[in-house]
């Protein structure tokens, strides 16, 4: 895990994204973040905290609060510590354009593993997550090559679906 992905595919003098390795965790709490991103295709990147980086997927759907309902997670390079808390506009040209807003973040802990790295090698983890939105048990599962599910664990922050649409607090 690095960000040498993340950096070979930006140019950070036109680009307002955080380069990285200014910035390190304040406490022993690892974080989360779900930023809506308004790019070629409207998706979710969700991101989990490893020491200085954060290991991202991104979720076209987004995230759904219905246990029954399993989205895709496509794995995607590594970001920067910094990036939790970048919102902004991705110029024209630049991978990944578009705006980019937080919609959600806290913080998170593991289950089954003490760290995300044990559970990236097993191929499937649960985790809480303590955010505004995004509450509770939580699970990745790894399918093949770069996909993952991201699946609502059955607790007291889990909703049905309504018509197809996630109900979203």
């Amino acid at each position: 895990m690095s960000l040498d992905d993340y950096r070979r595919k930006r140019d950070f003098s036109t680009s307002p994204e955080p380069a990285g390795g200014e910035e390190t965790a304040e406490d022993n709490s690892p974080i989360f973040v779900c930023q809506e991103h308004y790019a070629s295709q409207h998706h979710f990147d969700f991101r989990l905290q490893s020491g200085d980086l954060l290991i991202s997927w991104a979720v076209p759907k987004g995230p759904s609060f219905d246990p029954t309902v399993k989205r895709l997670a496509v794995r995607t390079e590594d970001h920067p510590l910094a990036y939790a808390s970048f919102e902004g506009e991705i110029p024209q040209g630049e991978y990944g354009a578009g705006r980019v807003t937080i919609w959600d973040g806290g913080t998170y802990r593991m289950e089954d593993f003490p760290t995300i790295e044990e559970g990236l090698a097993r191929g499937a983890f649960r985790f809480t997550l303590y955010g505004q939105r995004m509450k509770g048990s939580w699970k990745l599962v790894h399918m093949k090559e770069k996909n993952w599910l991201l699946i609502k664990g059955r607790d007291e922050h889990s909703l049905a679906e309504e018509g197809g649409k996630t109900n979203r607090r």
